[in-house]
Order: structure tokens, then C-alpha cells, then sequence
């Protein structure tokens, strides 16, 4: 009898120090579960901007980007008047895939000169600004909508006026775009932008406010209207 009494209690004794422990590895893989998806994002953040040695993300990505002269233009009063488009083959066109550089984002009012990709992803957003897959490249003659990081590449939205000029340049063709209108929505409204547009119109949006590190519910949209470039003629 006493033989099976102390068994009995030295089981006890082992559950009282086994289940305390698996009860809290359980509680802490709850935990690293839901937690580190976006805990992870910050330490990324937190890295580029605390690392002592520089990030270097140049091999990380393709460069297709060829620039084509610029044709000067005429008079600084016909600067806003849309000119005959002149039209460019389809098929003549290296079509960018994601995470390709095809071109440069330009806004000298901001003191904004970037590299443009296609896509919005790490590797796109570290390196300049992206524009969105669901979206479309300038000449297209539908809606362009470009993402970049509200610290870094498009820090300078924040001196965005009307009336200002937005110089995209690619290997088919440059082009030149008015702002038009600057709005702060929500990132989820998703009437702040139509991808279903069938007229040419350039979105830039970023994170807002400006200079604010983490995630925040409001993006800082700027409008744009084509004013010259080429047509891609999709037909051809």
C-alpha cells in the first residue's frame, strides 16, 4: 500500500510541473501565430532604418529601363494642353514583369526622382515606387496607380500642389501628367481610385501622415491628368 501512495503521489508531482509547461508552450504558439505576421513586417522596418550597415537591394531586381530623348517643347503656355498622341505598337513594347524596372518617376516641384517598377512588393518599394499589377503602364489609356513608402520615395508628396508636372519616363515614350486634385482616404475606400477607367489618369498614394513609421488606416492620394505621350496602340 505504501508502495502504490507514494507512486500515485510522485505522478502527481510530475503533472503538476508537466502540464504548467505544455499549457504555456501552447499559449506561446498562440501567440507567435497570430503575432509575428505583422510583427514581422516591422522588424524588416525596423532593420532598414536602425541597421549600421546599408541595405543593398541592386541585385534584387531587373532593369529594362532604356530612357528615350526628350522632344523639347514649345511654349510654357501649351505645357497643359493635351497634344496629338502619337501612337506606339503593342507589340514593339518589352511589357515589364513584376519587379522589373521599365522607368523613372519624376516631379521636380517635390524634389521626387525615382525609379519605377512594376509591382508594389519588398523588393519594388525599397528600391523606388511601384505601380500596382491591377492596374496598368502610362500609354495604356486606363488608370496608373503608383505606391511608394511615405519615409523614403514619396516623402516628397507632401509639397504636392495642383497644377504641378509629373514626368514618367519608360523605353517606348515619356510623358507628362498634371496634378489635379490631392485627397487623404482611408485605405479601404475604395472609391478613391477606379481601375475600370477608360481614360489615362495617373494615382500616386503613399502612407499617411508623412514621416510616421508603422501602418496607418489613411493614404495620401494625388491626382493626375495625362497632358502628352504616346498611345499604345494594342492592336498592333
Amino acid at each position: 500500500m505504501s508502495k502504490r501512495k507514494s507512486s500515485h503521489r510522485s505522478m502527481n508531482g510530475k503533472n503538476f510541473i508537466i502540464l504548467p509547461i505544455i499549457f504555456s508552450l501552447l499559449i506561446l504558439g498562440i501567440c507567435y501565430a497570430v503575432v509575428m505576421p505583422s510583427a514581422r513586417t516591422f522588424i524588416k522596418m525596423g532593420s532598414l532604418f536602425f541597421s549600421d550597415s546599408e541595405k543593398n537591394f541592386s541585385n534584387d531586381y531587373n532593369n529594362i529601363f532604356v530612357p528615350v530623348a526628350e522632344e523639347p517643347e514649345e511654349g510654357t503656355s501649351e505645357v497643359s494642353k493635351v497634344e496629338e498622341p502619337k501612337t506606339v505598337p503593342l507589340s514593339s513594347i518589352e511589357y515589364p514583369k513584376i519587379g522589373e524596372q521599365f522607368g523613372e518617376l519624376i516631379i521636380e516641384d517635390c524634389q521626387t526622382d525615382v525609379k519605377l517598377f512594376f509591382g508594389d512588393g519588398y523588393v519594388e518599394l525599397n528600391n523606388g515606387v511601384g505601380i500596382y499589377a491591377g492596374s496598368f503602364i502610362p500609354g495604356y489609356g486606363k488608370t496608373i496607380m503608383i505606391a511608394g513608402h511615405n519615409c523614403t520615395f514619396f516623402n516628397g508628396l507632401k509639397y504636392a500642389k495642383v497644377g504641378q508636372k509629373v514626368k514618367i519616363r519608360t523605353s517606348y515614350g515619356n510623358y507628362t501628367y498634371e496634378i489635379t486634385d490631392i485627397q487623404i482616404k482611408n485605405a479601404k475606400d475604395k472609391s478613391a481610385y477606379d481601375l475600370a477607367a477608360q481614360t489615362e489618369n495617373l494615382i500616386m498614394y503613399t502612407c499617411y501622415p508623412f514621416d510616421a513609421l508603422g501602418f496607418y488606416p489613411d493614404r495620401y492620394f494625388v491626382y493626375g491628368k495625362l497632358v502628352s505621350g504616346p498611345v499604345i496602340d494594342k492592336k498592333s
